[in-house]
């Protein structure tokens, strides 16, 4: 499969239930655009040895996604953000941050029934990379995130059905990033050196439950 080769860095935004197959479409997107993902639930896995899912530590994760984002965008490295974008403010501040990097944004709905969704969460398989970190959920904690979730309303976004083969997911996800002048199309793939973000916890968080022999991330 060709290489999708940024003429610009772009800013990808996923939105959808748990169990909608973001995380695996991050990981294949990723891959074309040679971008970075992203990804909540492998920062806290790097960072805590038995998380919690409290508001603290789902603070200091956003805290390093959104420093890490900034990073790689401003070294001209498209990013594939796969974290908490559920709510419309958080969706704003991510628009903000592409703002201020200067870069396209594009938010990504996968959409799927809630049954599907629930049905793959039971089906997660920890021995591969897209399940290793993945948050567990019971039917009380499903229902009860989605609830908060807040679906795109007045927003540029696209639309995926999560059942689709990353295939047909991926050629929508081209257009519309022609339209957005931020793609070309070659055989080659290009080599884009990303910054070796390493020692990303900054020293006035890494007391508490961080366990500071996990804080060496890297994003491939």
């Amino acid at each position: 499969m060709s290489k999708v080769i940024s003429t610009k860095p772009v800013f990808v935004i996923l939105y959808g239930y748990p169990g909608s197959g973001k995380t695996h479409f991050a990981r294949q997107l990723s891959e074309s655009l040679n971008a970075a993902h992203v990804h909540a639930d492998r920062i806290r896995g790097e960072l805590f040895t038995e998380p919690r899912y409290d508001r603290q530590e789902n603070e200091l994760v956003n805290h390093l996604m959104l420093y890490m984002t900034e990073e790689f965008l401003n070294a001209g490295v498209s990013v594939v953000f796969d974290g908490n974008a559920s709510r419309l403010a958080q969706r704003r501040e991510l628009r903000n941050l592409a703002r201020k990097t200067k870069v396209e944004q594009l938010l990504i709905w996968l959409q799927i029934d809630a049954e599907s969704a629930f049905a793959r969460l039971g089906n997660r398989d920890r021995r591969k990379s897209d399940d290793k970190y993945a948050m567990p959920y019971t039917r009380e904690t499903f229902e009860a995130h989605i609830q908060t979730m807040q679906n795109p309303k007045n927003e540029d976004y696209i639309v995926l059905s999560g059942k689709h083969t990353y295939n047909t997911q991926r050629s929508a996800v081209i257009k519309k990033m022609y339209e957005l002048g931020v793609v070309a199309i070659d055989d080659a793939a290009v080599g884009v050196v990303k910054p070796g973000l390493v020692n990303l916890v900054p020293s006035q968080l890494r007391g508490g439950r961080v366990d500071n022999s996990r804080r060496n991330i890297l994003i491939r």
